[in-house]
């Protein structure tokens, strides 16, 4: 399957790093491995599920080298821990749950997400299928609106103003992408800002990027990557950080999202050069590029944090479906050289849905004022 599609809040593809960094022939890519032994989960604070990584920057002495020689060989089938998205997404969905129940019996609001869904791709009307459940499973009210393909932009515009002029509703996502005629910017700028729960519009983009200044929302994908981080111990203050790919969904929100957390940040793009060499300096790499196997194991900095956001179809025969789901990064090759990676399917993917339940959540309490 020659396209690729990325585990986004929307369908939306990546622009692809060049064509000549990619592997020639990619390896075979080894079953996810689980947590061992996940427990439940505090809902009060952010759990470490694994200890801090040493730091990463401090320069062995002859005696620590000729220490760490002797060990090379015990460590060198060591394998990454997994930053497992499954169990974090389900966390916060149990949090979520927990907010929106003390919501309604307080001051009597359910949290509402609208969705406009125009045409009828398969992914994007599964996308839609699947957030609707995840609503209804933590208590959120969902609206929808199924437009045909051939609909004009000024009849999408006007369900978004019913919307933003509907005080039931708290956030409103425009499921993309939207059909070749039409304007993804108009469109998406119609949403009321505070009501931007996929956190697209220009404005909540600039508050980002501001020292200083905060966004409304955030958008879902990379609100994930930072919460996994966080979730899992990744100190990122002070860390070189590196992101690969740079586009508007993710990989542009992600560097400035690390940025305010105090990271030194890298973007690797479609015109850098070396990037396998910037890539090795990075302490945490979030790859968002939508290129199979792009990132080798000689690419990772050892012990380093890996968000790997790409979701690749490659052909498969062995499988039932004739092919399986690769991500950015080379899973098998980077798990023995990181200190914790995510894997694909079941890292950042669960965690965008459950971004865009919090941000609903958030939205609520916002607009009533309630803490």
């Amino acid at each position: 399957m020659a396209s690729s599609i990325l585990s986004d809040c929307s369908s939306a593809r990546l622009l692809p790093l060049r064509r000549a960094l990619l592997p020639q022939r990619a390896p075979r890519i080894r079953p996810c491995p689980a947590l061992a032994s996940p427990r439940r989960l505090l809902i009060a604070a952010r759990p470490q599920l694994f200890p801090r990584p040493p730091r990463m920057d401090s320069v062995p002495t002859a005696a620590a080298a000729a220490s760490s020689a002797e060990s090379a060989t015990a460590s060198a089938d060591a394998s990454a821990k997994v930053i497992d998205g499954k169990l974090v997404a389900k966390q916060v969905r149990e949090e979520i749950a927990v907010e929106v129940t003390k919501m309604k019996d307080a001051i009597g609001i359910v949290p509402g997400l609208a969705v406009i869904l125009v045409g009828s791709r398969k992914d994007s009307q599964t996308y839609v299928r699947n957030k609707k459940k995840a609503c209804e499973a933590v208590g959120i009210k969902s609206y929808e609106v199924n437009l045909p393909e051939d609909s004009s932009e000024e009849e999408v515009i006007k369900h978004i103003s019913g919307f933003n002029s509907d005080p039931s509703v708290h956030g409103i996502l425009v499921q993309l992408p939207l059909p070749r005629h039409m304007n993804d910017e108009n469109i998406l700028n119609a949403v009321s800002i505070e009501k931007d729960v996929d956190g697209f519009h220009p404005l909540n983009i600039g508050r980002l990027a501001m020292q200083g200044r905060d966004p409304f929302f955030v958008p879902c994908t990379p609100k994930g990557c930072m919460e996994l981080l966080h979730r899992y111990g990744v100190e990122i203050k002070g860390k070189r950080a590196v992101v690969i790919g740079r586009s508007n969904i993710v990989g542009m929100p992600a560097a400035l999202l690390l940025q305010k957390a105090n990271a030194t940040v890298s973007i690797v793009h479609s015109q850098t050069k070396n990037p396998e060499q910037i890539t090795r300096q990075a302490d945490i790499v979030i790859a968002a590029v939508g290129v199979a196997n792009l990132v080798r194991g000689n690419w990772i900095k050892p012990g380093a944090a890996i968000i790997d956001v790409g979701i690749n179809p490659v052909d498969d025969p062995e499988s039932p479906r004739g092919y399986r789901l690769v991500g950015d990064v080379c899973y098998e090759e980077a798990s023995k050289v990181a200190g914790a990676i995510t894997p694909v399917p079941g890292g950042v993917g669960p965690m965008t849905i459950a971004m865009l339940l919090s941000n609903t959540l958030e939205s609520a309490k916002r607009i009533h004022k309630f803490k």
